[in-house]
């Protein structure tokens, strides 16, 4: 016990831990005969017993260390042990929880998964991860989301992200982060070529935040998810950051929802999609997008064939941005849409036309829309219901089960959209205006979700 005391220097950091070869001792000999004599998973229980005997050493430590550090130990670390995920979010950890946390993880080969978001962790906190990831390289998903981390956290991890390669998926989200820390993040990995998931959400970037993070987008070479949503990114900033993802040539996921792009911001991003040829998923929802900031973005879009999900919802973009925006996407030949999100906005009858056109040659084509403005003067109107229980009749199914066929997550509630979808893909004898009339008698709170229950009694 000496040794493992002494072990824990808590006067300061780096820190460290029991010497690893206590953890690789053999088994007693009794035990290793009798793992011999079954003959057959021998090679399993040794692991397991093994494993139990490290998760024993790390409760030991962690145990230690919040005695010496002076906080109560938190359950849910030894309830854990043997886990590949601690989940340790809204603990209220503090600086010294986290102190003693990071002593025991120093060593512990087991976790892969380390989720700490909102516990208070300040910028010391921060360090004392930092210090601890200097040694454990099997860590390679980290949550600190929402700890209050500010620049000198995000100082304190930009530097450890040049030493650490194990590192893969990082979640920064709501730390009071400005413009200083997109910098140190932008200097580190313009050079750190492990990380793939990087969420700096819900902070502060403004334009000259921007600027950094669009010349970290030009030389980075391993992101493929960044999520910047929920920021102040506009004007020079939000063009910089597109001038970046213009010659990027790894990411895949973008988030810029709630930013502020407007039209210098969409035409910098039109430019940007007319030649990248990587990006899949983009998220401009809430970016001020009129119908002239749209008619800019389309520019890229006419050239794009990578693109594969476009979502822009809450956007002021208007049935005739709708329906450029639709156009666009079916002069270009080669777009790849296959998701296109405008669940706030009212479409044309023009939009509903010109879709079922689309989707007789790519059904593939979902687009999500509000509903349909004035009315199809040239169309009967039908009991739609009525209509589809009779479809379904012929070919011996019920209505309950066809709406539970679309809710995949059980939740006696489907989006309008998919509604929509699954009505058309299985060719039912409803036209457009008759699938809107219903979606619309429906959709009674007009928050596109369906509440079916109600077909249990049909």
């Amino acid at each position: 016990m000496a040794e493992t005391e002494q072990s824990i220097s808590l006067a300061g950091m780096p820190l460290h831990d029991v010497d690893a070869d206590e953890s690789d001792e053999s088994l007693p000999g009794d035990q290793a005969d009798s793992a011999d004599a079954d003959g057959w998973d021998t090679d399993l229980e040794v692991d397991d017993i093994g494993r139990r005997r490290k998760a024993g050493l790390a409760a030991e430590l962690y145990l230690q260390a919040c005695e010496i550090v002076g906080v109560i130990p938190a359950t849910s670390y030894l309830r854990n042990q043997g886990n590949s995920t601690l989940n340790m979010n809204h603990h209220g950890l503090g600086p010294k929880g986290t102190k003693a946390l990071a002593i025991a993880l120093v060593s512990d080969i087991q976790i892969t998964d380390l989720e700490l978001e909102d516990n208070c962790l300040l910028p010391e906190g921060a360090r004392y991860l930092v210090e601890m990831l200097k040694e454990n390289f099997t860590i390679q998903r980290m949550n600190l989301s929402n700890n209050n981390l500010q620049a000198a956290g995000a100082k304190s991890i930009a530097k450890m992200l040049l030493e650490n390669i194990a590192i893969k998926t990082l979640a920064l989200s709501g730390n009071g982060f400005v413009d200083e820390a997109a910098k140190s993040f932008a200097d580190t990995l313009a050079n750190n070529f492990q990380v793939k998931s990087l969420d700096l959400s819900h902070n502060w970037f403004c334009e000259t935040g921007g600027e950094h993070l669009g010349h970290m987008l030009a030389s980075n070479e391993s992101l493929e998810t960044l999520n910047l949503s929920w920021n102040c990114l506009r004007m020079s900033g939000a063009v910089a950051l597109c001038n970046g993802l213009k010659v990027n040539v790894t990411l895949k996921h973008l988030d810029l929802s709630y930013n502020g792009f407007g039209s210098e911001g969409a035409q910098a991003l039109g430019d940007a999609l007319h030649h990248n040829n990587t990006l899949l998923s983009l998220d401009l929802s809430s970016n001020r997008i009129t119908y002239e900031a749209l008619r800019l973005l389309c520019h890229g879009l006419a050239f794009n064939d990578t693109l594969r999900v476009l979502r822009l919802l809450h956007n002021p973009i208007t049935s005739e941005g709708a329906l450029l925006m639709l156009t666009t996407v079916r002069n270009n030949s080669k777009s790849a849409l296959e998701e296109i999100n405008i669940s706030t906005v009212m479409v044309s009858e023009a939009f509903v036309e010109m879709l079922e056109s689309i989707q007789q040659e790519h059904p593939v084509l979902d687009v999500r829309y509000l509903g349909v403005t004035g009315a199809f003067t040239r169309t009967r109107k039908v009991d739609a219901m009525k209509v589809i229980q009779h479809f379904l009749e012929g070919r011996k199914q019920c209505l309950i089960d066809f709406f539970k066929s679309i809710d995949k997550e059980g939740t006696m509630r489907v989006h309008a959209s998919d509604l929509r979808k699954a009505i058309q893909q299985a060719k039912m004898p409803l036209d457009s205006f008759n699938i809107e009339v219903l979606i619309q008698k429906l959709d009674v709170d007009k928050t596109g979700l369906i509440d079916y229950s109600f077909t249990g009694q049909l």
